[in-house]
């Protein structure tokens, strides 16, 4: 039995192929054939936006879809290339090398296998949480600004007009509006038609309205051809595509290579991780199939690895090919290989044809995959719920549009990074007082209520560690210097989510000031994690256990024995049971009368 278990492990594979069956092998290959229809146009529209030869978005399909099927933890994900990838890598790569060529596609190759090592380390290891660390602005925010320089890249072909190499966006439209008697109209209707093609049945036909569209394309290129001539015309063609399976290749290993794409091999690390997981755990939710983050790690960092060697780039979890083998009726993992052989099959047989297939056409779906990127109602939301939010949201899109996708991912994660610790570095502290209409004397927020004149009652909401002991700090001391006679203070702890050595040694200071003055500590429900912090640093019998309550009635009874009660003879609050054990006195001091028994001010929260 142990020796089966490590053996899943290794090879997860086997667990879901034991449980196959003629039925689920049946629905497992048309969900394959329907995947291997989708992907071939769109393997050669995301090779176009990578910067690549057609034919390299096709074999990134191939091998990598294999090898993440066998080896990932999802049964529905299908891995291949996909638009935010080959956005990324041309944005980069394109400043390196020119784009198409020779050096080009072997940096791209040697890329995959960089992120593939990166991606297999991180599963081992477990690191699988480091993804959470690029928040869903930053995300929809790339996907924008990605969306824009899709479309900004294709304008030359859909237009057929030579934009100089380099150019960016505002100086491409300036070139264009300059240049525009050299447009080719024709280019510009094949294109047009292409994409209304794809809208108008893409109800009706879903995914493979892109073999529609693409077809329609054709069509009306080879019509103008033959009518005008394809010098007049203007339209070209991709060109047949290579009629062989993926040839091998090999990464490039010296260090000068390297060093140089280090920096872009971790970004395309974390966000092709950010979006498999993301889009394995979308279905996983609809097909109630559970997922393991780490082993999806695993399975992506050995697709990569592998189909470097099969001239193949960066791959990772599609969105549309992975809801598409779902509702397409995929049992398991064996349609996504079934898929990927069938592509091959495809290839073989009509690769020729692709010498029929207008750029023109291809620029023009596209358009409409950028159009579809663009999440506005997402934006809609994240602009209106929150404001820093929007703010990342506006640095990410900007800075991929107009600087460069390095600059604007990590500009978008370290601000994220930074609002979220301003957030966590500034809990609440605010005053409690028992609700005296109710029978439970619940605790309630205390500003303007009657408060005890000798026991403060605040609670502590959030993380209580080194990047907050500072605020939390000042405003303890705050409240001790405006309300001296509250010399025992009461902690409500339930809403401290963490704490650490600094958070306990904030707690320790507190607990000797008030001893000082002849007070004293007391924590009311101290959550265990906490708890266990507090007993292994030896705090918790500093401030004593007879000083940490679970029980509400037990933590009052305890603190009212310890208060002065010749103050509590004059006090007129009475917001606990057991004051009323004490006989009243009728008169009154001559002076703090209204600091005793009156309502309380809040002190201001310290500066940030």
């Amino acid at each position: 039995m142990l020796q089966q278990l490590q053996l899943t492990r290794i090879f997860p594979f086997l667990r879901w192929g034991r449980s196959m069956s003629r039925d689920s092998v049946r629905a497992d290959a048309i969900a394959g054939l329907t995947g291997a229809a989708l992907v071939l146009p769109q393997g050669v529209a995301f090779a176009a936006i990578a910067g690549m030869p057609p034919e390299y978005g096709l074999y990134t399909s191939m091998v990598p879809a294999i090898i993440a099927a066998l080896w990932g933890s999802s049964w529905h994900l299908v891995s291949g290339p996909t638009t935010a990838a080959s956005v990324i890598m041309f944005a980069s790569l394109s400043g390196i090398a020119t784009p198409g060529s020779e050096e080009y596609v072997s940096l791209a190759i040697t890329l995959a296998f960089m992120v593939g090592v990166l991606q297999l380390v991180m599963g081992l290891v477990r690191l699988g949480a480091l993804v959470n660390f690029i928040s869903h602005s930053v995300v929809v925010g790339f996907t924008a600004g990605a969306a824009c320089l899709i479309a900004a890249k294709q304008v030359e072909v859909f237009l057929g007009i030579d934009i100089p190499d380099g150019s960016h966006l505002l100086r491409s439209f300036e070139y264009v509006w300059e240049h525009w008697r050299q447009l080719h109209p024709l280019v510009m209707v094949v294109g047009s038609i292409t994409l209304l093609t794809a809208i108008l049945t893409h109800r009706k036909l879903g995914g493979m309205s892109m073999i529609a569209a693409l077809i329609v394309g054709a069509l009306v290129a080879a019509m103008f051809n033959n009518i005008f001539g394809e010098e007049i015309s203007g339209i070209e063609m991709i060109g047949a595509l290579p009629q062989q399976l993926p040839p091998l290749s090999m990464p490039q290993f010296s260090l000068e290579v390297l060093r140089q794409l280090s920096p872009l091999a971790l970004t395309m690390t974390l966000f092709a991780l950010t979006e498999a997981v993301s889009i394995a755990r979308s279905i996983s939710i609809r097909s109630g199939q559970p997922l393991e983050g780490n082993q999806e790690f695993i399975g992506q960092g050995l697709s990569n690895i592998f189909g470097s060697f099969f001239s193949s780039y960066v791959a990772t979890g599609s969105f549309n090919r992975s809801g598409a083998n779902y509702d397409a009726g995929a049992r398991t993992p064996l349609s996504s290989v079934l898929a990927a052989l069938f592509l091959i099959a495809i290839v073989l047989a009509v690769a020729p044809l692709t010498s029929h297939l207008p750029k023109a056409a291809v620029s023009g779906l596209l358009f409409l995959v950028a159009w579809r990127l663009i999440n506005f109602r997402q934006i809609r939301k994240i602009l209106g719920a929150d404001r820093n939010e929007a703010v990342i949201l506006g640095i990410v899109f900007f800075g991929t549009v107009f600087f460069s996708i390095e600059f604007a991912i990590l500009a978008g994660v370290l601000l994220s990074l930074m609002i979220f610790l301003r957030k966590t570095s500034r809990p609440r502290l605010s005053p409690r007082v028992p609700d005296t209409d109710s029978i439970s004397r619940k605790f309630i927020y205390g500003h303007g209520r009657s408060e005890c004149p000798q026991l403060k009652i605040l609670r502590l909401d959030d993380a209580l560690y080194f990047g907050s002991v500072s605020h939390v700090g000042e405003l303890m001391r705050r409240y001790r210097e405006h309300y001296p006679e509250q010399k025992h203070l009461l902690l409500l702890t339930k809403g401290i989510s963490q704490v650490d050595v600094a958070g306990c040694e904030l707690l320790i200071n507190e607990t000797r000031e008030r001893r000082d003055v002849g007070g004293d500590l007391y924590m009311y429900r101290l959550r265990e994690t906490a708890s266990k912090v507090f007993e292994r640093g030896g705090y918790q019998a500093e401030i004593g256990e007879e000083n940490i309550f679970d029980a509400k009635q037990e933590a009052i009874e305890r603190i009212f024995d310890r208060l002065d009660k010749s103050i509590c003879a004059t006090c007129e609050a009475r917001i606990f049971l057991e004051c009323r054990t004490i006989a009243k006195i009728e008169s009154k001091p001559e002076t703090g009368t209204e600091t005793a028994t009156g309502a309380q001010p809040e002190p201001k929260p310290a500066a940030s």
